[in-house]
């Protein structure tokens, strides 16, 4: 493998390992979103199963 070959490979890897590590840092590090309660939005209701 000639020198051009080898340093266009080991850039293209280095490039989708460093975006692969920047997106699992991400991932990571980003806060869970705040979701409404399912059971809180539902009190109003009156039909229930009884237990």
């Amino acid at each position: 493998m000639n020198s051009s070959a080898l340093i266009i490979m080991l850039l293209a890897q280095g490039t989708m390992i460093s975006l692969a590590g920047y997106f699992f840092y991400r991932v990571l590090t980003t806060p869970p979103k705040q979701e409404p309660d399912s059971y809180y939005e539902n009190d109003d209701i009156e039909n229930r199963q009884k237990e």
